[in-house]
């Protein structure tokens, strides 16, 4: 049997709030107590990442996605479940333990604008990581390597002495990329990559995303809220909600059939030109919050086919016919 390249079991993220202080105090049974709130990010996320896939995560915001990504790439520590990189447990390691890994798990952040040094030329961003996790390579290795790694993501090797104040959104973004690909990695973290671009500019990003995949067999992690580019470049997709998965399915599967009542309802909001489209399905009910976690269904309080179980129990994932699971009372049972 294969190992996955990634693998996450069990893992849980809380965070607890900062308000100011007269917010942090309040009565409860006649007394004034200090209230201590916290926000439950991620609660018993399992994951697979396989080798050369890309496995996008979709949800509205708020429903844990950036975390999910962050204590991957052990930015953010995680208050228990596991996380493993081709077997060998990664989430508990410190700074130094986690440099060898460094080198083969890479991230992509949202904002390119925010993301690279603006006091670093394009050569010291692609370099710095070079010699640092190659130091016998001589100087003109270094030179030649940014300079293929520029071209590669259709930045001009003239350019390297820039700053990136000089370069378009686009640009950056392929910038960042570059100093992604700079250490040769084997999984790649891209959170929202395409959300400060222009339309047009997410088209070239991303089609050269799929290009350095297909060269270089790397896997993707990829959050998005768009479904469009979800429907052209996931391999599997995975639906959360209020730090849960709630259904996880290749990609064809779940674009045609869809099980769980919120990826319908995410679905049916994309915009179609075909006449045959079903009509948009509007959620009702209050949408809950991180910091007052539901015991049951996450999903119960917008949910029309929940019932008394959806309240009491959460729902486990169940495997279906189609390679998909879902985590849905309603599906269980029949009811939906």
């Amino acid at each position: 049997m294969t190992i996955p390249l990634i693998q996450i079991n069990g893992l849980e993220k809380t965070f607890t709030t900062h308000e100011g202080w007269l917010g942090q105090w309040h009565f409860h049974q006649g007394k004034l107590t200090r209230r201590k709130d916290s926000v439950h990010a991620l609660n018993g996320i399992n994951l697979t990442i396989n080798k050369g896939e890309t496995l996008c995560i979709v949800g509205e915001t708020g429903c844990g996605k950036s975390t999910l990504a962050r204590t991957i790439m052990g930015l953010t520590s995680p208050d228990s479940g596991e996380i493993r990189y081709l077997d060998q447990r990664i989430d508990h390691l410190n700074n130094q333990q986690r440099m060898p890994f460094r080198r083969r798990m890479q991230m992509v952040f949202q904002n390119p604008y925010a993301s690279l040094n603006p006091r670093m030329t394009v050569y010291q961003t692609l370099s710095e990581p070079i010699s640092f996790h190659n130091p016998k390579l001589s100087q003109s290795q270094i030179d030649e390597k940014v300079e293929v790694l520029l071209e590669s993501v259709g930045i001009s090797a003239s350019s390297s002495d820039h700053y990136p104040h000089e370069f378009s959104g686009g640009q950056r973004q392929r910038i960042s990329l570059a100093r992604a690909l700079s250490v040769d990695p084997d999984f790649i973290v891209a959170d929202e990559p395409l959300s400060a671009l222009d339309v047009s500019v997410q088209a070239q990003v991303l089609n050269l995303m799929m290009d350095k995949q297909e060269e270089r067999n790397l896997s993707y992690l990829f959050i998005t809220h768009d479904l469009a580019v979800v429907e052209h470049f996931a391999t599997r997709v995975a639906v959360m909600y209020l730090g849960r998965i709630c259904e996880l399915a290749p990609r064809s599967a779940l674009f045609n059939h869809p099980k769980h009542p919120y990826t319908r309802a995410l679905l049916s909001a994309i915009p179609r030109l075909d006449s045959n489209t079903t009509q948009a399905i509007r959620l009702i009910g209050e949408v809950p919050t991180p910091i007052e976690k539901p015991i049951g269904c996450v999903f119960q309080a917008r949910c029309p086919y929940a019932n008394q179980r959806c309240y009491d129990q959460s729902p486990e994932m169940i495997t279906q016919s189609d390679e998909s699971s879902v985590a849905c009372h309603a599906i269980e049972e029949g009811r939906l």
